[in-house]
């Protein structure tokens, strides 16, 4: 390699550092690490604005612009809120059946909306749950937490990670709902048998404590129902033409923005109000670590990573397949998972052009490994670390340990469940 390649895997394996120990604020790193590369002509202006190879994906960046200011919008309604109430009456008070639709509804949810901000709205309500019916809340927030991974990994919105690999592969909506989706059905189920083992010990039932919880009227939390009918029915067209992308041809970037265009005209709220929800520091960083990883691309590294890989694998479908899932899932588990596929995608693109038969099967497998390896620890997905900040600030600290020994026994028989699966469906 170059001196400007070292330099630049020089540059980006310290910011990477800084990330993942959190000892620098993770945007402050990421443009910090992006400047650097600029600066030592790793990469360029053009190259970093305007390549479709090596530069900022705007698809991405407009996509997550989009979906926020609609779930943002929806948030104002009360309508998550709504359905962790119904989900406690429906439960009866009974812990572990409360946990099964808790669950369920937030790998639902997760796999239509960001999972972060899924678990940033149904956590609330479950403090609210739990404290009425004396049940210790960390099991339940740590599940959901898990569940909404494990629900994200379904669709191409679903998981941040996941918009980056459609983007990279020519993905779409559909390929991921044909391919992922019927999988993720069997993990959640398993998941929630799991659960019952894992959290065995939380599922206190108190008859009084149920009686309590009957009396809640779901139908308060929704706070304007005229909102929540438009909100919905915009959220509705978004989806379908996700859905319909073959046959509209629009781009998910671009149906997002229109439908948070159409959301904030036809709705009373204000411009400021629907932009105020939108996390512009992830978007900032999804832009700073695009540069860092096109830098790569731009010095050869990856190139010539991806020729090393494919030359250890000697180019053979199920090594380089099965590789790629646990590798995703061990480093996934280290690292947070955004990061790690925007490094790895051009290496899978790379890697694909060396492999015979269908190579959609390397992203299925980069996408399965880093979408469920970000259960294994606390710090493996941004959900999950949203849940350990939620928990700590309402006096109900979870530690990386405690979340990390459930972690790492989900991770291993979810991931374990993807074998078969990538072998019988795409290497036979």
């Amino acid at each position: 390699m170059t001196v400007t390649a070292w330099v630049a895997v020089i540059i980006f394996a310290a910011t990477y550092v800084l990330i993942a120990s959190e000892k620098v604020h993770r945007v402050k790193a990421a443009l910090g690490g992006a400047a650097i590369m600029l600066l030592v002509h790793a990469t360029a202006a053009g190259s970093a604005f305007f390549s479709q190879e090596s530069g900022v994906d705007w698809n991405v960046v407009f996509l997550l612009l989009g979906m926020m200011i609609i779930v943002g919008v929806l948030r104002q309604t009360g309508v998550f809120e709504y359905l962790a109430v119904w989900a406690a009456k429906r439960a009866r008070g009974r812990p572990f059946r409360l946990m099964v639709l808790l669950l369920l509804i937030t790998a639902s949810a997760s796999a239509l909306l960001d999972n972060v901000t899924t678990v940033l709205l149904i956590a609330p309500v479950t403090f609210l749950v739990c404290e009425r019916l004396a049940l210790p809340v960390a099991p339940f927030l740590i599940a959901e937490a898990m569940a909404s991974n494990i629900g994200g990994t379904a669709t191409l919105v679903g998981d941040p990670p996941n918009i980056i690999i459609a983007s990279r592969a020519g993905l779409t909506f559909n390929d991921f709902l044909v391919h992922l989706a019927p999988l993720v059905i069997v993990l959640t189920a398993v998941f929630i048998g799991l659960c019952r083992l894992l959290f065995r010990k939380a599922f206190r039932y108190d008859p009084e404590r149920a009686a309590e919880i009957m009396q809640l009227d779901e139908r308060a939390a929704i706070q304007d129902k005229v909102m929540l009918v438009q909100s919905l029915s915009v959220l509705g067209v978004v989806i379908a033409a996700f859905v319909l992308h073959p046959v509209l041809h629009y781009e998910p970037s671009v149906v997002a923005l229109l439908g948070a265009g159409l959301l904030v005209l036809v709705t009373k709220i204000t411009t400021d109000d629907a932009l105020r929800e939108v996390e512009w520091p992830t978007l900032v960083f999804f832009a700073g670590l695009f540069v860092m990883v096109g830098a790569l691309v731009e010095t050869g590294v990856i190139s010539q990573v991806s020729r090393a890989a494919a030359e250890a694998t000697a180019g053979r479908p199920g090594v380089t397949t099965m590789v790629l899932l646990w590798a995703s899932a061990g480093l996934s588990a280290i690292v947070d998972n955004i990061p790690y596929v925007a490094t790895m995608s051009p290496i899978v693109a790379d890697l694909a052009q060396h492999v015979p038969g269908d190579h959609n099967v390397l992203w299925w497998a980069l996408a399965l490994g880093a979408d469920l390896g970000g259960n294994a620890t606390a710090v493996g997905a941004s959900a999950n670390v949203v849940i350990l900040g939620i928990a700590e600030r309402n006096g109900a600290r979870i530690s990386f340990w405690q979340f990390t020994k459930y972690g790492l026994v989900v991770t291993v028989v979810t991931v374990a469940l993807c074998v078969p699966y990538l072998w019988l469906r795409y290497l036979m």
